[in-house]
């Protein structure tokens, strides 16, 4: 498949600027390799995240609304086709392709709240014709416009040896929206996906059994009740480590921010030992296109990822910090000898 002649609007989200930056320069590096037109979104704004909707509808509504204005404002193809093409929107972050995608929906099935919410966008100058953008995950964008085919050219250095778990976490493949055939704007199948899947495995790697794939991982729980978030991460880390991951895979920065930052409260919690790097999978398929590790992101996680990296032959950045921390010195046996006490400077024997 070719898509050198569509270009994509890129909506990074909150978290591809802070926490999940690994995801944003990994996902510019392939998308370069790939040769995707990814053009970030000008002067783009936070999703809302999932609390706000719960809070206040209409202004939460406005505040996604407002990306998919200006997305169809500037992404809007001038070929005179008369809305038969619309502005594309991709969105790695899958809490981000779902707030878009539902009140896209919402909008056009709520006239009233469609109304309400170009009233409040007039105060900006802005207004949005429901429907007007198609909003698009990255991992469907990669598996139905670019393809397997093309993915599989550009390996140059296979990740053989690799066990992968594949997660896709609760939110890429909900439930569909309208009665349409895909499932939120994605060919899937909404209880097992198997996209991921088969990415991984073209890269060279050996993907494991992992059932909870598509199981959440916690959310905000964890800012709610740490009991049951962390038992929602354990499940998910065990599962990975019955099978022998060497690794796991994620396409969402809340999946990967729980499972990795998280990892050693969970382990304390629950007296085990997890030691489980979680990476994106843009990092994953940068390696195989033969990018530097340090170029996709790597040395950001906190469960570092150079040892399983390592034992495939690849040289990433141990996590930030990590490789400055001071040794520490090897402790006394119990039946060495005691260490000479020395004298202070003011008892010290003069020459």
């Amino acid at each position: 498949m070719t898509t050198s002649r569509t270009q994509y609007g890129y909506y990074p989200g909150c978290s591809l600027e802070r926490s999940a930056s690994a995801y944003d320069v990994s996902t510019r590096a392939i998308a370069a390799a790939l040769g995707l037109d990814l053009a970030e979104l000008d002067d783009w704004n936070c999703c809302g995240a999932t609390e706000y909707l719960a809070i206040n509808k209409l202004a939460a509504y406005a505040l996604i609304a407002r990306n998919l204005a200006l997305a169809e404002k500037q992404f809007a193809p001038g070929d005179g086709s008369g809305g038969a093409h619309k502005a594309q929107l991709v969105a790695p972050c899958s809490a981000c392709f779902l707030n878009l995608r539902k009140a896209d929906h919402h909008l056009q099935e709520d006239k009233t709240l469609a109304v309400k919410t170009n009233e409040a966008l007039a105060a900006g100058g802005l207004h949005y014709d429901a429907g007007a953008v198609k909003i698009r995950h990255l991992l469907d964008v990669i598996v139905s416009d670019v393809g397997y085919a093309r993915v599989k050219e550009l390996v140059v250095k296979p990740l053989t040896g690799l066990r992968v778990a594949p997660y896709y976490g609760c939110l890429f493949s909900r439930p569909h929206l309208g009665g349409e055939r895909r499932t939120q704007g994605v060919r899937t199948n909404p209880e097992y996906p198997m996209e991921l899947d088969r990415l991984l495995k073209l890269l060279g790697a050996e993907v494991v059994y992992f059932p909870l794939k598509t199981h959440c991982c916690g959310g905000h729980m964890t800012q709610i009740s740490a009991d049951v978030a962390y038992e929602l991460i354990r499940r998910l880390l065990q599962n990975a480590a019955d099978f022998q991951a060497d690794i796991l895979a994620t396409l969402c920065p809340m999946c990967q921010l729980n499972l990795d930052a998280y990892q050693q409260q969970v382990s304390r919690h629950f007296g085990v030992k997890f030691n489980l790097p979680i990476v994106y999978f843009t990092q994953l398929m940068g390696l195989a296109f033969g990018i530097e590790a340090k170029a996709l992101g790597f040395g950001k996680e906190i469960v570092s990822a150079a040892p399983a990296l390592a034992r495939i032959g690849i040289q990433a950045p141990l996590p930030e910090g990590e490789a400055e921390k001071p040794k520490r010195k090897p402790r006394r046996p119990k039946e060495a000898l005691p260490l000479p006490v020395m004298p202070a400077e003011s008892e010290e024997m003069e020459l």
